[in-house]
């Protein structure tokens, strides 16, 4: 059996007091001893600096982190300086991503990006930096919120395959079968890299409603309506949302899944419980 791995994602705070409390987070989440922590990239590379921050800081604990980086508004110059100054500092694991017009763009500036899709971006990293970089990509089991069709949207995966990416995150889910059917998909289409499990623990309703309706998640209708039955009795959902993630977890893990990677959103208590609970740290 291949080794498995387990990754964490942080996204880089914007206040002094987030600096903080994600440095405990970090702290906390480094006792799992995860392969890496990631972080994330703001919409136009918002987030640059703030990304490279906490990078660094993780890094300097001890521990292999990595950024996260998107093309869309951004130019060849602009993300060659960032390229280099990752290489400058030693960082050789990167996720690449097609990300989000900066606020303020409209429908018609985004012919005037230099990059549109993810796969260009693969691609130019691989120009400018050869094999430098470990180079993970996005993935959706249950399709891209803006793909025409879930065949276009493996045909999508399989162009970053090609352009040179070594591995894949997906988007959070929670419904097993799409993943093992996007993982069969994309194999027979020829692509043959790790696809690794997005994992979003659930311990608050609300925020899971608005994060998955703008992601294209989809919440199953059994889960849905037991989140709503709790109302505001948040310890309920909590327990509840364990349950239901480690089970999920365990299911993705027995059936093949390379390893999974926990969107924290900057929290610890969650990732930590669901971890213990299936024992990563021994695997």
């Amino acid at each position: 059996m291949k080794q498995q791995n387990f990754s964490i994602e942080f996204f880089p705070p914007k206040t002094a007091v987030g600096v903080e409390k994600l440095r405990v987070t970090c702290a906390r989440l480094a006792e799992l001893n995860p392969k890496y922590f990631s972080v994330t990239f703001g919409a136009g590379g918002s987030t640059q600096h703030g990304t490279l921050d906490t990078v660094l800081e993780i890094r300097n604990a001890g521990h292999e982190a990595a950024p996260h980086l998107s093309c869309l508004g951004s130019s060849r110059d602009s993300l060659r300086a960032i390229l280099n100054e990752f290489k400058s500092h030693g960082i050789k694991r990167i996720v690449a991503l097609r990300g989000d017009l900066p606020s303020g763009y409209g429908a018609m500036d985004m012919s005037s990006s230099e990059f549109h899709h993810a796969n260009e971006l693969v691609e130019f990293i691989r120009a400018e930096t050869g094999d430098w970089f470990h180079i993970e990509v996005a993935a959706y089991p249950e399709m891209h919120p803006q793909a025409r069709s879930p065949q276009d949207d493996v045909a999508n995966f399989v162009r970053k395959v090609k352009a040179g990416a070594d591995s894949a995150i997906t988007q959070y889910f929670y419904n097993a079968d799409a993943y093992f059917r996007f993982v069969d998909d994309v194999r027979k289409a020829g692509a043959d890299v790790p696809v690794t499990a997005g994992v979003m623990p659930i311990t608050n309703y609300t925020q899971l409603m608005r994060f998955s309706d703008m992601c294209g998640a989809e919440i199953p209708r059994w889960i849905r309506l037991k989140l709503a039955s709790y109302n505001d009795d948040a310890d309920s959902i909590r327990a509840f949302g364990l349950d239901v993630v480690t089970d999920l977890c365990e299911r993705l893990l027995a059936g093949g899944a390379p390893g999974l990677h926990f969107y924290t959103l900057n929290q610890a208590a969650a990732t930590h419980a669901i971890w213990s609970r299936l024992n990563l740290s021994q695997k």
